[in-house]
C-alpha cells in the first residue's frame, strides 16, 4: 500500500458500515439545511411579518430548540437510537412543509415551535449510536468525522441554497424535508438494530442519575463556557466588524474561513486527536479559541479579523470531536442518549444566554469584550485538566472490559 493509502486508511478504516451510513444520512441532511438560515427572508419577504413579529417567531423557534436535546436523549435511551433519530427527521420533514405552506401567525408561530423541538432531535441520538456501534479507541476520530461531515454538507447547502433561494424559498423548505426524510430512512433502514444498544426494560434510568456524576456536570459547565465563546463568532464579531467600518461582506469573508479551516484541516488532524489524552487536547483546544478570540482585540481589518477566525478555528476543530467522545465515555451505556442530551443542552442554552452576556461585555468596550472571552476560555481549560484524572481512569475502565 502506497504512502497516500496508508494515511487515507489510518484516517478512514476500520470503522463499521453502519458509522458510514450514520456518516452519509449526516452529510446529505447537511446539505439539504438551507431553510434555517433564511428563516428571518421567509418570514419577513414570503410572510410580510413585521420585524417585532419576526423576532418573536424566532424566539419562539428558539424556545423549542431549548428542550430538544433533553427529550432527544430520553427518548433514546427509552425507545432507541433508531426510532428516534428516523422520528425526529420525518417530523421535521412533516413540519416544514406545514411551515413552507402556511399564512396565518397562530399557525406559523406553532409551527416554528416545533420545528425547534424536532430540528435537534436527531444529535443526541445519533452521538449515542456512535456510542453503541464504535469502540472507545475509535470514539474520537468517529465524532471529528462526523463533525466533518456536517460542516462538509453545512457549506455546500449554504452555497446552493443562496443560489436557489433566488428563484422562490419554497424550492429550500422542500429539499430541506426530502433530506430529512432520506436521512432517517437510511439510518432506519440501512442500521440493523442488533448494532444498536439493547434496551433493558430493568434499567430505565432518569436525568437524575446524570446529574449526580459531578465530573459529567462539571464537563457540561465546561461545555457551556466553551460555547458561550464560540457563538460569539455570530453574535458579537460581526457587531465589533461594523463598529470598525466594515460591511456584511467583510464579515462574511471572515467567517468563511472558518468552514475553509475545517472541511480542509479536519480529516488530517483526527488520530491525532485520539492518540492523547482527551482532557488535554480538549484544554489544548479552548485554549486555542481563547486565544483566537483573545486577538481579535488587537485587529481592525478584513485581513485581520480573517487571521483571528483561522486561530480559533483550529482550536475549535480540536475541541469538537474530542469533547463529543469524553462525554460519551463518562456514559453508563443505559444512560448514553441522557448524557448525550445534558451535553447537547449545554449548547442550546448557550445560544439562549450568549447574546445578553456577549453585548453586555461589548458595552464595556471590544477590548473588554475580547479579553473576557479570553479568560473564560483559558478558565475552562485549566478545569478540564483538573478533573482530567477522573476521566482518564473512566475511559481506561472502558477500554479494559
Amino acid at each position: 500500500m502506497s504512502r497516500l493509502g496508508v494515511a487515507v486508511h489510518d484516517r478512514f478504516g476500520g470503522l463499521p458500515r453502519s458509522y458510514w451510513v450514520l456518516w452519509g444520512g449526516t452529510l446529505v441532511n447537511r446539505l439539504g439545511t438551507m431553510v434555517q438560515p433564511f428563516f428571518a427572508f421567509y418570514l419577513a419577504g414570503s410572510r410580510g411579518l413585521s420585524l417585532p413579529e419576526v423576532g418573536a417567531v424566532l424566539t419562539v423557534f428558539g424556545a423549542g430548540a431549548f428542550f430538544s436535546q433533553l427529550l432527544s436523549g430520553a427518548l433514546a435511551d427509552r425507545y432507541g437510537r433508531r426510532i428516534t433519530l428516523t422520528g425526529g427527521m420525518l417530523a421535521t420533514a412533516a413540519i416544514m412543509l406545514t411551515l413552507a405552506y402556511s399564512d396565518s401567525l397562530p399557525l406559523i408561530i406553532a409551527c416554528m415551535f416545533l420545528l425547534g423541538v424536532a430540528m435537534e432531535v436527531y444529535r443526541p441520538a445519533s452521538s449515542a449510536l456512535v456510542g453503541d456501534i464504535i469502540p472507545v479507541k475509535d470514539r474520537t476520530r468517529a465524532f471529528a468525522l462526523l463533525f466533518w461531515a456536517v460542516n462538509l454538507g453545512f457549506t455546500g447547502g449554504m452555497l446552493t441554497g443562496g443560489a436557489l433561494a433566488g428563484n422562490g424559498i419554497l424550492w429550500l423548505f422542500w429539499i430541506d424535508a426530502v433530506t430529512c426524510v432520506a436521512f432517517g430512512l437510511l439510518v432506519w433502514f440501512a442500521v440493523p438494530a442488533s448494532h444498536e444498544r439493547p434496551r433493558d426494560s430493568t434499567r430505565t434510568g432518569s436525568f437524575r442519575e446524570v446529574l449526580s456524576d459531578r465530573v459529567m456536570v462539571v464537563f457540561t459547565l465546561i461545555t457551556l463556557a466553551y460555547a458561550v465563546v464560540y457563538h460569539q463568532s455570530m453574535i458579537t464579531l460581526p457587531l465589533a466588524m461594523k463598529a470598525d467600518g466594515l460591511s456584511p461582506v467583510a464579515y462574511g469573508i471572515a467567517l468563511a474561513a472558518n468552514g475553509v479551516v475545517v472541511v480542509l484541516v479536519q480529516p488530517v488532524v483526527v488520530n491525532w486527536l485520539g492518540k492523547h489524552d482527551h482532557s488535554v487536547v480538549a484544554a489544548v483546544g479552548m485554549t486555542m479559541v481563547g486565544v483566537g478570540f483573545g486577538l481579535t482585540m488587537f485587529v481592525s481589518s478584513t485581513a485581520g479579523y480573517t487571521a483571528t477566525v483561522v486561530v480559533w478555528s483550529l482550536g475549535e476543530i480540536v475541541v469538537t470531536g474530542v469533547s463529543a467522545a469524553i462525554a460519551t465515555n463518562l456514559a453508563p451505556a443505559h444512560l448514553r442518549g441522557r448524557y448525550m442530551g445534558v451535553y447537547g443542552f449545554a449548547f442550546s442554552l448557550s445560544n439562549l444566554i450568549s447574546p445578553a452576556i456577549g453585548i453586555w461585555l461589548l458595552s464595556f468596550g471590544p477590548a473588554v469584550l475580547w479579553a473576557a472571552l479570553a479568560a473564560l476560555a483559558l478558565v475552562a481549560s485549566v478545569v478540564q485538566l483538573a478533573i482530567a484524572p477522573e476521566i482518564r481512569q473512566r475511559t481506561d475502565h472502558l477500554v479494559s472490559v
